[in-house]
């Protein structure tokens, strides 16, 4: 497993360089939802400390007692009802996408004294069946979440599965410049190098990581 690891990381960093880019200038976020601890462990020991969870109540089950040793990304769907619980637990949500949501979370934010850094989840090819903001929707979302004080960091997408995910990633891309957002989640297993040639300041991998789900 640390192999693996070991492997993914190298080439994230000559992904970057390919690009033009600081060998750091991407940050591996291990997307352990849905694994056994004996396939997460190894990659805590190898020195991994960023993690992405899809559901809060499985990361609380899994994290609790590791909580101080890592940051924690939200990437799954956050329902309004488990906001209080992901203001508390996480360090970033990367699901922001729609305004009920984020009223909600400017609520929690006050009332907790504390803040997750957000991003806004893009659904860059408008697929009924994902989450996701309109991107012709998106800058007004943005200002609006700013106008409610809540942290902007940056943009998330998951591009049509069957497509070329480059013209999304640069659409992504696009958006975040003229709104003037500095981070960009994009690229996944498959095509995470791809993502890096298109400006992805962090990537989520799992399945090339871990091995399948169980």
């Amino acid at each position: 497993m640390s192999e693996v690891y070991a492997s993914i990381l190298s080439r994230i960093r000559a992904a970057a360089l390919a690009a033009g880019r600081p060998t750091d200038a991407v940050t591996l976020v291990a997307v352990s939802k849905q694994q056994p601890w004996d396939h997460i462990a190894p990659i805590l020991d190898a020195g991994q400390r960023v993690f992405g969870e899809n559901r809060v109540q499985e990361a609380m089950g899994r994290w609790s007692e590791r909580r101080a040793e890592i940051e924690l990304r939200l990437i799954g769907p956050l329902q309004s009802n488990k906001a209080r619980d992901a203001v508390a637990f996480f360090d970033v949500i990367e699901t922001l996408d729609r305004e009920k949501l984020a009223r909600v979370l400017a609520d929690e934010v006050q009332a907790q004294g504390k803040a997750p850094r957000l991003f806004v989840q893009v659904n860059t090819g408008q697929e009924p069946q994902k989450a996701g903001i309109a991107p012709g929707e998106a800058d007004s979302f943005v200002a609006l979440c700013r106008g409610l004080d809540l942290p902007m960091e940056g943009l998330m997408c998951i591009p049509p599965a069957e497509l070329d995910p480059a013209p999304h990633f640069r659409l992504l891309g696009q958006i975040a410049a003229r709104n003037g957002l500095e981070k960009l989640s994009m690229g996944m297993s498959d095509d995470f190098e791809i993502a890096i040639a298109c400006g992805a300041t962090s990537v989520r991998v799992g399945s090339a990581l871990f091995g399948s789900r169980t």
